[in-house]
């Protein structure tokens, strides 16, 4: 019988994040500092944030009502959201107060018009993890308006199954990186592999890998090309070439390859005809048949900046080795971000090397740190959320014109969604005046539920614009199981500390309010934390046993902090199991072929997403360039923290020019708007304008800037659309539009903008404190 090993560690408490794991450093009683998990070769500096933050000025410390809520209800309108004072309760009336809110909507209005928003990176824990607790509760007192899909990937989700039948390659079994060093010679990496992105992984993580996996692949010998508007998408020191390509035009950079290999004759036939449907029609649309220009390198050279030599010899260099294409997942947040995974895929069938050790394509390598590890054969158990009777939902970028349209209309992957008329939403995880594009409009339609509720630790955009908040803990205030499904390693997460004033955790919340509605023994199963944490370790146990895995009990496991499962032995490349056999192992497309032309997408009707790989102009680029869009603006991860989590914290602050979230600009761009390395500059466009502090850099390409997600919104007039960000949230600026009919995905790196030189005084930062609070 295999024996589990434990990972060899003395007694001592760790805290595990979505950045990685860490050592607790004690003087006395008191938490000082944490430090690096041994064994992880490039522990994640996030974590300095962390401890700073516990009692920052921002820190919510008792349950808050908004001043006209408290003294209107509902019926106070959400005009003053963002504006008004807000006042200290206690947990009794704040109790009473949320659990009559959803009787009165549910009862009035029906489930449906409750929304409960999360975004799952709220906890790494498999038991504190705020979206299924919330979504959990919700579901006991009868359902909810969901959302489906992801910012991260969510064009991707919805086209994926269209053309492989599933999501394979997207977040489950990729090619491994050690086959990857071991068959590949040459990879593309359209968007690069970032190291900065990798710094996370859902689920939290033992050991940061990529850095690692980068260096074997360059002491292997393999080439790497970096496909990206910015040099450093992956690590100049890993000697990888970079070929800048204008932002959001890789689509019409792979037709031209394609056509290349077409008009050379070194596309593979027989593979596109054993293993693919609907390669004629593509053929006819690259070659120029009909109506339509030839997607020469020619053709697409003034659209993506690349040179139509440099477009040649990547064809010839691609069909002669053994070569792997990778996409990042930020390549589908753009319009049109359905096409890019599309042609991958088709690029790839047409090299003919799908399922071959080294070759095809996989999405998210650099994305996050797991993507490319050995996935493991058993389920890691998570928190039951039950079920929702409610069959209402929306793509999640939709948030805005689901507030702004009640009863109106939205197309999504064949079908027509009706909008509902949401009344409350319930809020808890994650923090929508980050991650939604467009915040001014976000802002006007956020007035329009009579009620918001949200669980929140600090301050930040979502709390200040909610009716009642309710505190919860830190991770480092709490217990919990971390896993993730490419990561062999269960590691308890220890309470490190007591939360202060009045705080509770989530589940804690939600027993309680689930105890005012008569419904507690539903919700907890009479279970504490603790009982639910061994509740979840015994199910691990019965999983394992399958496996002929002996694990130690609860007791030996928590004090010892860790237990490494052995490494899976083997990972075949993705889609071997088809390229050996598509007639035994098909697909589950509705030919059971890779879909080149997918006759169901076609049967849509759809002119933003037709049957076949295609390049479409944005609408972003109409008109363009303006007086205020000369630049495409980069919104990606930031490097200093988590989303926007802990941007208050030691980490992101000490990165800040002048207080503001630095932006990358091109020398030359610069030079000719009187720009100068630290000046605070605005950045603009019809959509909303955001202050931040420039970083001259020849990292980004002329004619683009980056400016990193995360930034606190901080609005010069707070509550009033359009008033200017002091602080660098790049979401004032991005585009609310979904990426085609099909998945109505983010679009937010379809962006243009102006830069200047802001020379009025400069406003101070806000948001790391709290709002007006009335006694």
């Amino acid at each position: 019988m295999l024996e589990a090993s434990l990972f060899p560690l003395p007694k001592r408490r760790i805290l595990s994040t979505h950045w990685g794991a860490y050592v607790a450093e004690f003087e006395g009683s008191e938490l000082v500092g944490l430090g690096p998990f041994e064994g992880d070769p490039a522990p994640s500096p996030i974590a300095r944030s962390i401890i700073d933050t516990m009692h920052s000025p921002a820190r919510i410390l008792r349950p808050m009502v908004r001043s006209s809520f408290l003294e209107k209800g509902h019926k106070a309108g959400g005009e003053l959201r963002g504006r008004d004072p807000f006042v200290a309760v206690g947990w009794p009336e704040a109790i009473a107060l949320v659990a009559k809110e959803l009787d009165r909507v549910r009862f009035a209005h029906g489930n449906s018009a409750i929304f409960g928003g999360s975004y799952g990176w709220a906890s790494a824990g498999r038991f504190h993890h705020a979206q299924s607790q919330v979504h959990r509760f919700l579901n006991i007192i009868g359902g909810y308006t969901r959302s489906v899909n992801s910012y991260s990937f969510g064009a991707a989700e919805v086209v994926l199954p269209h053309v492989i039948g599933d999501h394979r390659g997207l977040f489950t079994e990729l090619t491994t990186w050690q086959t990857i060093a071991k068959h590949s010679e040459l990879i593309i990496a359209f968007g690069g592999l970032s190291s900065k992105n990798a710094q996370i992984n859902a689920g939290g993580l033992r050991r940061h890998g990529l850095t690692e996996n980068v260096e074997r692949l360059r002491q292997s010998g393999i080439d790497v090309l970096s496909v990206s508007p910015i040099r450093d998408d992956t690590d100049p020191a890993s000697n990888v070439a970079w070929l800048p390509i204008r932002p959001t035009t890789d689509v019409a950079l792979m037709l031209a390859i394609a056509h290349v290999l077409i008009a050379e004759d070194r596309h593979d036939v027989t593979f596109l005809e054993r293993y693919t449907v609907g390669f004629p029609a593509f053929r006819a649309y690259v070659m120029g048949e009909g109506n339509q220009p030839a997607k020469t390198p020619e053709w697409a050279s003034p659209i993506c900046a690349v040179p139509a030599a440099a477009i040649r010899d990547i064809a010839r260099r691609m069909s002669s080795r053994r070569t792997l294409l990778t996409m990042s997942w930020s390549l589908q947040r753009a319009e049109h971000g359905e096409q890019p995974y599309w042609m991958l895929i088709t690029l790839a069938a047409m090299l003919g090397q799908i399922g071959l050790p080294g070759g095809g394509f996989g999405f998210g390598y650099g994305s996050v740190d797991s993507v490319g590890n050995a996935a493991q054969s058993f389920k890691w158990p998570s928190l039951p959320q039950g079920h929702n009777p409610v069959e209402t939902f929306i793509p999640v970028a939709r948030l805005a014109d689901m507030l702004l349209s009640p009863g109106g209309v939205c197309d999504y992957n064949g079908q027509e969604l009706t909008y509902p008329d949401i009344r409350l939403i319930y809020w808890a995880g994650g923090n929508p005046f980050h991650h939604n594009q467009d915040l001014n409009r976000l802002l006007k339609a956020w007035q329009h539920p009579e009620t918001v509720i949200a669980h929140e630790m600090f301050w930040n955009g979502l709390a200040r614009h909610s009716d009642i908040v309710l505190p919860v803990t830190l991770q480092a205030e709490r217990n919990d199981l971390t896993c993730s499904p490419r990561d062999r390693a269960l590691i308890a997460s220890h309470k490190l500390v007591e939360p202060p004033g009045e705080v509770r955790d989530d589940h804690r919340i939600f027993a309680s309010l689930a105890r005012e509605l008569n419904l507690e023994s539903r919700f907890t199963e009479n279970r504490s934390e603790e009982g639910w944490l061994r509740h979840l370790y015994d199910s691990i146990q019965r999983e394992n046993a399958r496996y002929d895995l002996t694990l130690p009990d609860f007791d030996e496991f928590w004090l010892n902090g860790i237990l490494l499962l052995p490494e899976e032995a083997s990972s075949p490349p993705l889609l071997e199991a088809f390229r050996s056999d598509p007639a035994v192992n098909p697909l589950s497309t509705p030919s059971g072929l890779i879909e080149i032309y997918s006759e169901r997408i076609a049967s849509f009707g759809y002119k933003n997403c037709p049957g076949h790989p295609v390049w479409l102009q944005p609408k972003e680029w109409l008109g363009a360039p303006t007086a205020k869009r000369t630049l495409h603006l980069l919104s990606n991860q930031p490097k200093t923290k988590l989303h926007s989590q802990l941007d208050h914290g030691i980490n992101s602050r000490e990165s800040k020019i002048q207080g503001r979230e630095p932006i990358r600009i091109h020398p030359s761009d610069a030079a000719l708007r009187g720009i100068s390395d630290g000046a605070v500059v605005r950045v603009f466009n019809d959509r909303g304008a955001c202050l931040a502090g420039a970083r001259l850099s020849t990292e980004v390409m002329p004619g683009v800037v980056q400016l990193s997600t995360g930034a606190w919104y901080d609005p010069l007039v707070p509550g009033s659309p359009g008033s200017l960000d002091k602080h660098g949230n790049p979401n004032l600026l991005t585009q609310d539009r979904g990426t085609s009919n099909l998945a109505q995905g983010c679009s937010a790196n379809s962006c243009l903008v102006e830069v200047e030189l802001f020379v009025d005084d400069l406003p101070s930062i806000t948001c790391y404190g709290a709002p007006d609070i009335t006694q």
